[in-house]
């Protein structure tokens, strides 16, 4: 009894307990590399991103107002 307990234990402990860990679904060293210092490309800070995305949408507001204007007094 106790050497097929100690057999089903040894045995779940080497099987991978989620999908992550069975590399279901993707491989997970790729995904930790890309938030790494050691990962290569365009590095941005989060500020940045946030004040161009901010920018993008008031000229996207701001020409569609202009739009607007323009069709109202110039047509």
């Amino acid at each position: 009894r106790r050497r097929a307990t100690q057999e089903r234990a040894n045995a779940q402990a080497a099987k991978p307990s989620s999908t992550r860990a069975a590399g279901a679904g993707g491989s997970s060293s790729t995904m930790l590399k890309l938030y790494t210092d050691e990962a290569s490309g365009l590095r941005i800070d989060p500020m940045v991103v946030m004040v161009l995305s901010l920018g993008f949408i008031f000229s996207v507001v701001a020409l569609h107002v202009l739009a607007k204007l323009y069709s109202k007094y110039f047509k």
